[in-house]
């Protein structure tokens, strides 16, 4: 019972997933090697001069490192080397949302692929000319292959449905990355660069009239803002597609998961559903 025990502590920590080949003792002390080979020339490694063996704090030098600049997340980044520039290539050869999505079951570049259960593409109706994007899946839509079927989802169906709209008549919808972070954690840079040239490719193949981005990832993705949800939300942008021959408006609103932990922001929420609506009924 212990061990079971701590199994389900394991789980609502969020480490669900196992990434090695065979388990790893953390409790085991391993000595490092003498000279382990880093890449980097021992001169590089000198921070000490050999006269001071004892230097007085703050007195030894640090080298200066650069940080990478924040991702920008707008099309004139694509294509990119590596794994974003063959899913530019990849994307952009699929002619059809069937061929869009068997492309990306056979992509192997993202990491992400190795430790999802399985790709999570959309659901709802094309017909309707209204494309919400989230941003990740989660553990439940990973298990159903669907997206947004979790606490998140049928919290966001039932905002939806109070002003009348389902996403089996009135919406289709997706997310940036597909593929499911291991223990839900927020995408990486790299894994946003592999997986935008998929979605922007699945937007100009549904050829939506609108669309909607639920949270910042998303909405900063496509818009290549650097400002926080908060302030993006409620208010409508055109964003030029790859393949589309006039900007879409882009609708941004706050991720149904954060309304779940943070129920103030609701009445900023239902606005914006309110906009929606309008734009929709105009």
């Amino acid at each position: 019972m212990d061990a079971l025990a701590a199994l389900h502590l394991q789980l609502e920590w969020g480490a669900d997933e196992a990434l090695g080949d065979s388990p790893v003792d953390r409790f085991t002390i391993v000595t490092a090697p003498a000279q382990a080979h880093s890449g980097i020339a021992p001169a590089e490694l000198q921070t000490v001069p050999a006269a001071a063996p004892h230097p007085e704090p703050h007195s030894v030098p640090v080298q200066a490192v650069q940080r990478p600049a924040p991702f920008a997340g707008t099309a004139s980044l694509l294509p990119q080397q590596g794994a974003a520039r063959l899913a530019a290539d990849i994307a952009a050869e699929a002619s059809t949302l069937d061929a869009l999505r068997a492309a990306m079951e056979q992509f192997d570049a993202c990491p992400l692929k190795a430790t999802a259960t399985q790709l999570v593409f959309s659901d709802g109706t094309y017909e309707a000319g209204l494309m919400l994007i989230g941003e990740a899946p989660g553990a439940e839509e990973d298990r159903a292959g669907k997206p947004f079927v979790g606490p998140s989802g049928k919290f966001l169906d039932r905002m939806l449905a109070s002003a009348g709209m389902t996403r089996e008549r009135d919406f289709v919808i997706a997310n940036l990355i597909p593929w499911r972070p291991p223990g839900n954690r927020n995408p990486t840079e790299t894994e946003i660069l592999q997986c935008l040239p998929f979605l922007l490719r699945h937007i100009a193949l549904a050829r939506p009239r609108m669309l909607v981005c639920l949270g910042g990832v998303s909405a900063k993705a496509l818009t290549g803002s650097t400002v926080g949800i908060r302030r993006l939300r409620g208010k409508w942008t055109d964003i030029t597609i790859p393949g589309l021959d006039s900007p879409l408006p882009m609708l941004p609103m706050l991720h149904p998961a954060y309304l779940l932990r943070n129920p103030g922001a609701k009445r900023e929420a239902w606005a914006d559903i309110l906009t929606l609506r309008k734009a929709l009924d105009g």
